[in-house]
């Protein structure tokens, strides 16, 4: 099976190499860009599988260069690894709401790296194979899995990537309980470097969103969060 493509975008040239050192032992095809704009202009002609993406870049940085990709239709469901040398909460609580896959502060462990991108394409490979056409719905509001999409009386909403795996996962289970470390784990997968706070965040982004749905998504306090049934 050949190896998925990977954009790494970092103007430090000694990380650049060290990173690009190690996928390429994992046999993935690579491509490089050192500043934001470059990065979309690649990310658009290519469509890789996963970008890893710094931060702070000279022109656009790497929230603007999400904003971006996600955006539009083209990019917006490549996975994004974010790397920063800032590692507060508030920079993941950023990353997550454009839409960033995963987040690792520098410095950082390549093997951890290498494991992370593992699996999020692994991921996203049984996402890719297990996609049907299935729509789920409450009411107007409308879940479309396959096309990633959700409506409200026929009306699209935008969400980000993890504002749409947090609802679908919730939904999927309706009245069932889940912490903040469960639904983590469902939608990144386990060991993602994020706080119980950055899932609150996620839950006040897409209430706001659904509007009159926005009750559906319960906080059992203690606990975590259900979908009412």
């Amino acid at each position: 099976m050949s190896k998925e493509t990977i954009l790494i975008v970092d103007d430090e040239e000694d990380i650049l190499e060290l990173i690009k050192y190690n996928l390429k032992a994992e046999g993935y095809f690579l491509l490089t860009a050192v500043t934001g704009e470059e990065s979309v202009k690649i990310a658009k002609k290519h469509t890789p599988d996963l970008i890893v993406l710094d931060l702070m870049l000279p022109g656009i940085d790497g929230m603007e260069v999400t904003k971006i990709l996600k955006g539009d239709e083209q990019t917006a469901d490549i996975p994004i690894v974010m790397l920063t040398a800032k590692g507060d909460e508030s920079d993941i609580v950023a990353g997550l709401e454009l839409g960033a896959n995963d987040y690792m502060s520098k410095p950082f462990s390549p093997k951890e790296l290498v494991a992370r991108i593992r699996a999020i394409l692994r991921r996203r490979r049984k996402q890719a194979m297990e996609k049907t056409s299935r729509v789920e719905a409450e009411g107007e509001l409308v879940i479309d899995h396959s096309k990633h999409k959700v409506t409200i009386k026929g009306e699209p909403v935008d969400l980000t990537y993890s504002e749409f795996e947090l609802l679908a996962f919730l939904f999927e289970k309706k009245g069932w309980v889940f912490t903040r470390n469960q639904i983590v784990d469902a939608i990144h997968g386990e060991d993602y470097a994020v706080t119980q706070r950055s899932v609150d965040v996620i839950v006040v982004g897409l209430r706001k969103k659904l509007k009159e749905y926005a009750s559906y998504i319960e906080t059992v306090r203690g606990v975590g969060y259900r979908f009412k049934e």
